[in-house]
């Protein structure tokens, strides 16, 4: 098994630019950017004295995948690097997609991968929600109206996309651009009280229509939504547009780092414009949080995408969002992905601007390298087939040994019987051998590990020519460990367990969902490439006496890392292969 070197320096560029930052003591003495005047902000805000502020945003709108767990990796891992503090704010604004469950979820996988947005010994908890702020958004927004910088539009939302121009061809103003300022503020305050239907109007930011960058040509920052929100209910019919509302929200968490992946660089300009405008009418204060981007995680033979994750879900095309072919972190989790493997993952492709496509092996060997050093030695057969030793007596019965784990000697031996039948693996035995085949075939002898070097005498077939059983005689005097066992010399070692003692089991072989390094890219459906052989279930018998408490792990000699499923019980044990022992996709 290859192992990679973790010591290797990677490139981070947010790092210098924090150390610059500290350096120049930009945010020196910045707790809270506040709001003059209403004092309930103020108490909602932080209490920590954090040297830098970051924060993860998600949207409730569903589990969080390998994409966002390098978000959190990053900006949890920068504050607690620097002395700071990381805000989990969730991003509700969108109610109609958002729930309960996907929050609880959300908390509950930022915690499984080792961070936390509260101390109890400091008296600090830094979890926020876009809601907690929707007042103060819409107090903004008047303020934003009556200073001329906004106003509503009644065109049709088709109608704003066709006058917004192209990437080539400036926009066009809005009929209603430059109506009266009263107008649009009564206008405003009806939408706020629900008296017009979704769609036949918006509060735009006015801004350039000619300008280059199309995100500065009049954005709008209000729609109307009449949607129950699962926090506020039925309060608002309206809600702010995420662009509008996370620069807000980071300058009323006094929140230094605003660190976000590429996709937002064009919006960069609209952050800045919204909060320096907000500064002019006296309504947030200096310093003023700063936005950095960083590449998305891409990685080959998965999709990432919240509605395509959803349609396979829906359309029953894997068992759930924790599915462990899923690139959620909970489906992860289920396959047996530690949060160790994750976080080293991340930090081995380093923090940069450059777009990447990172190999699905990249993953599994990060979980390989985090697994080896700690996982308990065991065996199992998954394709089983009898192995007789016709020169032992029926009843023979005789203790093998074999390290727990061979990193780690002083966590002992494990010990396991050896009987005149076995199970092995199918394909150890061929009775026409190919070539360069060392295991069991007529004439050849192996060693059956931890135990007898045996040659094989032949095998029983049924009707139908398949090979039921396998025969062989073992050879006195060369068991492992004892004096003289390697006396006789071979070449090919073979696992193995007792079909008197084995535990059964039902085994889930998991492979890459995808058969395309890219399924979603350019015109693809991505359904076309759904990897058949992604999911295999075998019948498997175990090595006696293991722990199949939910959550154990293994690796199974000559086989991979295997973790028990929540799933399982002690009548029916459920195991999921995490990953194999090296590459074998190609």
């Amino acid at each position: 098994m290859t192992s990679h070197n973790t010591e290797t320096p990677v490139s981070n560029f947010l790092r210098t630019i924090i150390e610059n930052d500290l350096s120049a003591e930009r945010f020196q003495g910045k707790r809270w950017a506040g709001v003059p005047g209403p004092a309930k902000i103020q108490e909602q805000g932080p209490k920590d004295s954090a040297r830098i502020r970051t924060r993860f945003p998600p949207e409730p709108n569903g589990y969080l995948h390998i994409g966002h767990a390098k978000s959190i990796i990053i900006n949890f891992g920068l504050a607690r690097d620097y002395g700071g503090v990381c805000h989990l704010r969730f991003d509700d604004t969108n109610p109609e997609k958002e729930d309960q469950e996907y929050v609880d979820s959300i908390k509950d996988s930022v915690k499984w991968l080792g961070f936390d947005w509260k101390n109890e010994e400091k008296n600090y908890n830094n979890l926020y929600f876009a809601s907690d702020y929707f007042d103060y958004m819409y107090e903004f927004a008047i303020a934003l109206i009556k200073s001329g910088d906004a106003y509503i539009d009644e065109q049709s939302p088709e109608e704003m996309r066709q006058n917004r121009g192209t990437l080539t061809e400036p926009g066009t103003d809005s009929p209603y651009r430059n109506r009266p300022i009263e107008e649009s503020l009564k206008l405003f305050q009806e939408m706020r009280e629900g008296k017009h239907p979704n769609g036949s109007m918006a509060l735009r930011a006015k801004i350039n229509m000619q300008s280059p960058n199309i995100n500065l040509r009049d954005p709008v920052i209000y729609r109307i939504r009449h949607a129950e929100h699962h926090r506020t209910g039925n309060k608002w019919p309206i809600y702010p547009m995420y662009t509008y509302a996370h620069p807000i929200e980071d300058a009323l968490e006094g929140i230094t780092h605003s660190i976000c992946t590429l996709e937002f660089e064009d919006q960069r300009p609209f952050y800045d414009w919204l909060l320096e405008k907000l500064v002019e009418l006296g309504l947030l204060k200096q310093p003023l949080p700063k936005q950095y981007e960083f590449s998305r995680l891409k990685v080959k033979h998965i999709v990432t995408s919240k509605r395509k994750l959803l349609q396979l879900v829906t359309e029953g095309l894997v068992n759930g969002w924790d599915d462990p072919r899923m690139p959620t972190l909970v489906g992860l989790r289920r396959r047996g992905y530690t949060p160790t493997a994750l976080r080293l993952f991340i930090e081995r492709l380093g923090v940069s601007k450059s777009d990447s496509n990172i190999d699905y092996s990249e993953l599994e060997q990060a979980l390989r390298d985090v697994l080896d050093p700690v996982a308990p030695r065991a065996v199992a057969v998954l394709d089983p087939i009898k192995l007789v030793i016709t020169n032992l007596p029926e009843n023979h019965e005789e203790a093998c040994f074999a390290t727990i784990n061979p990193h780690n000697p002083e966590l002992g031996k494990r010990e396991f019987p050896l009987t005149r039948e076995l199970w092995i693996e199918r394909d150890d035995f061929q009775e026409v051998p190919q070539k360069k085949y060392f295991r069991l075939f007529p004439g050849n002898m192996v060693r059956l590990k931890y135990a007898y070097v045996v040659k094989c005498t032949g095998c029983i077939k049924n009707d139908q020519g398949e090979v039921t059983e396998v025969h062989v005689e073992y050879i006195p005097d060369t068991k492992s460990g004892t004096p003289g066992s390697d006396s006789v010399k071979v070449k090919g070692n073979i696992t193995w367990v007792s079909t008197k003692y084995a535990t059964s089991a039902t085994v889930n072989l998991y492979d890459r969902l995808f058969t395309d390094p890219s399924p979603d890219s350019g015109n693809k459906n991505f359904l076309d490439y759904l990897n058949p052989n992604s999911l295999k279930q075998v019948s498997a018998w175990l090595e006696p006496g293991l722990d199949l408490t939910p959550g154990n792990q293994w690796q199974f000699e000559r086989l991979g890392y295997f973790i028990v499923d929540p799933d399982s019980t002690p009548e029916k044990p459920i195991l999921n292969r995490s990953v194999t022992l090296r590459d074998t996709w190609v």
